[in-house]
């Protein structure tokens, strides 16, 4: 549950100007994309 949280977090972050924490919210995003393809 705590990583579909992240997910949503990640999400809106990639929306924010700070160009440093939209490299952060996409990696999370890929690294959840993988988890789930990988199971």
């Amino acid at each position: 549950m705590k990583q579909k949280i992240a997910l949503a977090t990640a999400y809106r972050q990639l929306k924010s100007p700070n160009i440093k924490t939209r490299e952060r919210a996409l990696q999370i995003i890929r690294a959840a994309k993988r988890q789930a393809t990988g199971k």
